[in-house]
């Protein structure tokens, strides 16, 4: 099972960082819809394929963040 609500901590990422989703669309040279529908949990970053293995294996998926040091 999937711990954390990847697209919520994007989300929550994109408004400490002070970025705009087109700045981040451009930077990432995809589409500005295309990174809405992440924000918005539209479309899936993690496979659910992968999730579904994983967990047939017995494991649980923890993402952790961690900020650069630039």
């Amino acid at each position: 099972m999937l711990q954390n609500n990847i697209e919520m901590d994007l989300k929550m990422r994109v408004i400490e960082g002070s970025t705009t989703q087109t700045e981040l669309a451009e930077k990432l040279g995809v589409s500005i819809a295309y990174v809405n529908r992440i924000t918005k949990g539209r479309e899936h970053i993690v496979n659910k394929t992968f999730v579904r293995i994983m967990d047939e294996l017995g494991y649980d998926i923890e993402l952790t963040y961690v900020k650069k040091n630039e």
